[in-house]
């Protein structure tokens, strides 16, 4: 796309039909026409306007938002665009790089940034949130794009679409979805705060008009349907993972994709790394023209499918409705699987919103003349309708059908549902306004008058008053233990001269808040005193600071529900085999949970910090064992997801290890940092760094590009391949140091299969006459901390390969056994992982 700043044609910003004229025929250089709902929007915003742009999707609402961009840019305004997803940030960067050039864009996120001082920034609506309340009127913010408005009425997240509206006056806003509904007063109260007009383009015709179809025959069969009469793309829509994966699977055994097809996807996907058991299985979906989506897959897996179905190669795509938050991926029919999901409490219909949100997807502006909507019915309505046909007049036949009933919990829906759903005009959003010890803090450490800041902001939203009330109680509580603990201070003032005046009293902090206050990791402080609780000389020093690190984050719950089922079915069998009654064994399974390293010391911790620091208390202490497990586990990622049989969840797996690699780095003091810890954090981020690179290179070359004056935009299907494993010799080290580890577990328990199967040129038959050996002067091999320290493994690097000797620990202390092995450096950076073969276990 053409870049809209050409110094010779820029128009003086204070001219708004100059400005409207000259981003009208960029538009038209670029072969766009501008729709009339965009053309109006156009005009509104060059006016000076703040605008809510209510649109169905495929009307071209991005271009707005760069005509939004062009505009504050010309004038001198500073311009954010705001969006629910950090992956939606992402792709809203790179365009508007393309428009506006690397030097004048730039992105915000919790744990990083990218030219954060440009003039257009890219964040989440939580960024802009926290920063408006720490800078309220004074914040270099003239004006603020928000997509996926309707975020606003989500009730754990709504608060941060609301803040800005409430603390930014001075701001232009332009808000944008597909699914407000009714925004009359919304528009009102705008107009009230900015003092600008609030215009309203609503309820416009879609470009590309849908079509509605209620299918009851089996579901393989409308696919088949659809694909044979030229209306796929078509993305099939589940609401669970589990349910995406296995209608790809059975799909894959039908003749999706034509041979040409398939042919282009696998020149396009030769190169592609598929390293994970997920991604080897995703491999052959695609290759068969067929693909997935979730939230759950790695994210160069979800970029590889979106960027197949952008160039139209995927004729079938089976996901969740990830691709409902924006997301450009052109589709021409929505398949809908279901009109029911669990909302993480309960079984429900879909509401409008979100129906219109799916939906909406079908249908691709210049491409698709119409867009096509089925809804699938429910199983037993389509086996019961087959039945009553294939019994045909035949009383008899059928009377002697037997129909099947809706599952157990089902809840009832039909083509009557589905009816009311077209027509149904998406709910008006609800207010969700919170007010937290973070929030609160970000208010008085803007200063001024903080009473006031506060009264405004719990009074003076958006919630009914008995609501406001409320919030009100919650303000003071929060204050008042503020106050106590001594964070913040109320400094009386002097008399006024003037009879009668008042003068409030003066509310500071008395501690320094970190630029990236309640954006990154809220219980950093926490862990940075948690820190001082440990000493460096225990050996298991180094993975105890990452258990600090780990009750930090977010829980991870695939995870930890897999461990929690695994400890349960391990001490299920301990109990049986030690004669434990049944109803003793199911009572004592209940205080049975996943690993928790440290919970009692962090509890204690927590509660005498937040004794001191009570605003840590609007968050919640999380111990848990997932780096720490894969760590002493000594297991590679496919191994350790495959151990807990998590594979749709791997990217939720790796999204957490690369947060803990961050939180790691960025946390812990290099002071605190021994050469071990060093070793393992490095490990860490390595590890990620194969698996997928976007996650932790993504910035380094956004910076890169930014320095040298230009961003590409990631378009390749084969993204570059990750550095060299073994150029990171701290990370590489500690990687082999993991593979002969595992082999010390495995020869502890005598596990002489595994060991062979590790090693298989050293074989069976020399592992049972080594350890008949070992154990001839040894009562047992130790895998405690001490054994897998440093000290008990000699590396000697060579140029193509190091030799290796891992020391046993043994209850004598002697020493003096131990494996010999050798690690081939190209074959471990052609695989991503240390490759060790063992050549020798003996006495020294």
């Amino acid at each position: 796309m053409a870049s809209l700043l050409d110094p010779a044609t820029l128009p003086d910003g204070s001219d708004a039909d100059a400005v409207y004229t000259a981003f009208v025929e960029w538009a038209e250089s670029t072969g766009l026409t501008l729709y009339p709902a965009q053309d109006e929007a156009i005009i509104e915003i060059v006016s000076g306007n703040n605008l809510i742009l209510s649109t169905p999707t495929g009307t071209g609402k991005s271009l707005v938002a760069i005509g939004a961009h062009f505009a504050a840019l010309l004038d001198g305004r500073r311009s954010y665009y705001t969006a629910p997803i950090k992956a939606l940030v992402s792709e809203k960067f790179f365009a508007l790089v393309e428009v506006f050039g690397a030097e004048n864009v730039g992105m915000v996120t919790g744990d990083s940034s990218v030219n954060a001082d440009a003039p257009i920034i890219c964040c989440t609506a939580e960024i802009l949130a926290n920063l408006s309340l720490r800078q309220g009127t004074d914040a270099e913010v003239g004006q603020v794009v928000m997509d996926e408005f309707h975020f606003y009425g989500d009730p754990d997240r709504g608060w941060a679409w609301q803040v800005p509206l409430l603390e930014l006056p001075q701001a232009q806003f332009i808000l944008m979805s597909a699914t407000l509904g009714d925004v009359t007063a919304l528009a009102s109260d705008l107009t009230r705060r900015t003092g600008r007009d609030t215009a309203t383009v609503t309820g416009v015709e879609r470009p590309v008009p849908l079509h509605f179809f209620y299918e009851q025959t089996p579901i393989h069969e409308t696919i088949e349907e659809l694909l044979n009469t030229n209306q796929a793309p078509v993305y099939v829509v589940h609401f669970s993972q589990a349910a995406a994966m296995e209608r790809a699977q059975a799909l894959s055994s039908t003749k999706v994709a034509t041979r040409e097809q398939r042919d282009a996807i696998a020149d396009l996907i030769g190169a592609f790394r598929f390293t994970t058991a997920f991604g080897k299985t995703l491999s052959r979906f695609l290759r068969a023209g067929i693909g997935v989506h979730h939230a759950g897959m790695l994210p160069k897996y979800r970029r590889l499918v979106e960027q197949l179905a952008q160039r139209g190669l995927l004729r079938v795509i089976c996901g969740t409705d990830t691709l409902g938050v924006g997301i450009n991926v052109p589709i021409r029919t929505v398949l809908l699987t279901a009109l029911t999901k669990f909302d993480g409490t309960r079984m429900r219909q879909l509401n409008a919103r979100e129906f219109h949100q799916i939906a909406g997807r079908a249908g691709r502006a210049g491409y698709d003349t119409a867009g096509t909507v089925v809804a699938q019915a429910p199983e037993h309505e389509s086996e019961n309708l087959a039945a009553i046909r294939k019994a045909g007049d035949d009383p008899k036949k059928k009377r002697k059908i037997i129909r099947k009933k809706a599952p157990d919990g089902f809840v009832s829906w039909g083509e009557p549902s589905f009816r009311k759903l077209i027509d149904a005009t998406p709910e008006t959003l609800t207010s969700h306004m919170q007010i937290t010890s973070a929030m609160m803090l970000n208010v008085i450490g803007r200063g001024g008058d903080v009473f006031g800041n506060m009264r405004a902001l719990v009074y003076d939203n958006h919630e009914p008053r008995a609501r406001q009330r409320e919030l009100a109680l919650r303000a003071i509580g929060i204050y008042r233990t503020l106050l106590e603990s001594g964070v913040v201070e109320q400094v009386p003032q002097g008399p006024v001269a003037e009879r009668g005046a008042q003068r409030r009293d003066e509310v500071r902090l008395t501690v320094d808040l970190q630029p990236n206050f309640a954006l990154n990791q809220p219980l950093s402080p926490f862990a940075l005193a948690a820190f001082e609780l440990l000493g460096e000389e225990s050996p298991s020093y180094a993975l105890d600071m990452i258990s600090i690190v780990e009750a930090t984050l977010d829980d991870p719950r695939a995870v930890l529900s897999q461990q929690e089922f695994q400890a349960r079915g391990e001490a299920v069998a301990a109990m049986k085999s030690e004669g434990i009654e049944y109803d003793e064994r199911m009572e004592l399974l209940e205080q049975v949970t996943y690993p928790k390293p440290l919970d009692e010391l962090l509890t204690a911790a927590f509660e005498t910090f937040s004794a001191a620091q009570p605003w840590i208390r609007d968050f919640e202490l999380h111990p848990k064992s997932v780096v720490r497990d894969m760590y002493e586990r000594a297991m590679s990622f496919g191994e350790y997801v495959a151990f807990y049989k998590i594979a749709r969840s791997e990217g939720v797996v790796l999204r957490y290890l690369s947060d803990a690699y961050r939180a790691a780095s960025q946390t812990i003091p290099e002071e605190l940092k021994t050469e071990d810890l060093r070793d393992l954090i490095e490990w860490l981020g390595e590890l990620v760094r194969q698996v997928d690179s976007s996650l932790l290179d993504e910035w380094e070359e956004l910076r890169a590009g930014i320095d040298n004056g230009r961003v590409d935009s990631p378009d390749e299907i084969v993204p570059p391949a990750p550095k060299r494993l073994t150029s990171n010799v701290r990370a590489f080290r500690t990687l082999v140091r993991n593979e002969l580890f595992r082999r010390v577990q495995l020869a502890a328990r005598e596990d002489v299969d595994a060991l062979a199967e590790l090693d298989p040129a050293f074989g069976a038959d020399a592992w049972n006459d080594a350890l008949d050996g070992y154990f001839a002067e040894h009562d047992q091999i130790l895998t405690g901390a001490d054994a897998r320290s440093s000290a008990l493994l000699i590396l000697t690097p060579g140029e193509t390969t190091w030799t290796a000797r891992q020391i046993f620990d043994d209850p004598a202390g002697d020493h003096d056994w131990g494996i010999s092995a050798t690690v081939d450096l190209a074959a471990s950076d052609e695989a991503g992982e240390a490759i060790v073969t063992v050549t020798a276990v003996d006495r020294l």
